[in-house]
């Protein structure tokens, strides 16, 4: 990359961006050295103001933010850094310099998934997903039709509202079905990347 280090005295600003989350993790600023170095070692590293040197971020905490890819910004003079960090970016302790959570909803899906798979293996009295697994695959095969239907119907007939509840409902029924087989909501999400790979960038 030819970069304009010039334009701000030797130094450039660096967004760090989650790869997988897209959250703007923090700011920091690189001179050529810390440039290079990140490039050299696939960990951010950027040069400290306050300490007047270079640093790389997790170089004491072991957080460090390993580099999945770098882009220069129209004008050269200010680089977009995706990573996948190794803890939480803050020295203050959170996921972001902003205070934010660094996670998507969507994320929630793999929780609800290690829920569901710990209420397999210790099978609690009086827990309704117990009572699923009890209950057999036919069972929760049937279950998983019946919330399907509900959810064509409300997408039909129904409410925005009642069409996102029994879609949820459809979901979770479909990931305690999955769990009695040995499988889980990422195997889903596997074969839905795989797809997309193979036929659906043809389309």
């Amino acid at each position: 990359m030819d970069l304009n280090f010039e334009k701000m005295n030797g130094l450039i600003p660096a967004i760090i961006q989650d790869n997988s989350t897209n959250k703007v993790l923090m700011l920091g600023f690189m001179n050529e050295e810390a440039y290079r170095k990140t490039m050299e070692t696939g960990k951010v590293t950027f040069f400290s103001r306050t300490k007047n040197r270079l640093w790389t971020k997790g170089e004491e905490s072991g957080n460090f933010l390993n580099v999945v890819s770098i882009k220069e910004d129209c004008d050269k003079d200010t680089l977009l850094i995706k990573v996948n960090p190794a803890g939480p970016v803050c020295h203050t302790g959170t996921d972001t310099c902003w205070g934010e959570e660094n996670k998507e909803d969507i994320m929630f899906l793999k929780e609800l998934q290690d829920f569901i798979d710990k209420r397999h293996e210790e099978m609690p009295a009086g827990s309704y997903t117990t009572s699923l697994f009890e209950s057999g695959i036919n069972k929760m095969a049937q279950k998983v039709g019946e919330e399907a239907v509900e959810t064509v119907i409300e997408a039909c007939n129904g409410t925005d509202e009642r069409l996102i509840y029994e879609g949820a409902d459809l979901i979770y029924h479909m990931i305690v079905l999955l769990t009695s087989k040995g499988y889980r909501i990422e195997d889903l999400a596997r074969e839905l990347k795989e797809r997309h790979s193979a036929t659906w960038k043809k389309h």
